[in-house]
C-alpha cells in the first residue's frame, strides 16, 4: 500500500498546531478507519500517523503562527 501523503495549509491545524487522523483529507473509507489519534504537524512542520501512515504535511511556504 503506497504512503498517503496530505499536504495541509495554516488554517488546516486545529488552535493547537495539529490534526486529527482519520482526517476527511485523508478519505478514508469507513471500514479503514482506525482510533482517533492527534498529530501534532506545527511543531515539525509534518507528522506520521502511526496506526496508517498516512503523513500529514504543511504546504511550501505556509506559517503556523502561534495564536496567544
Amino acid at each position: 500500500m503506497s504512503q498517503a501523503v496530505i499536504e495541509l495549509l495554516a488554517k488546516d491545524l486545529n488552535d493547537q498546531g495539529g490534526v486529527y487522523c482519520p482526517s476527511p483529507k485523508a478519505d478514508m473509507k469507513l471500514w479503514n478507519t482506525h482510533p482517533k489519534v492527534y498529530l501534532d504537524v506545527a511543531k515539525t512542520g509534518e507528522a506520521k500517523c502511526p496506526y496508517c501512515g498516512t503523513v500529514y504535511r504543511l504546504k511550501a511556504g505556509e506559517v503556523v503562527s502561534a495564536g496567544h
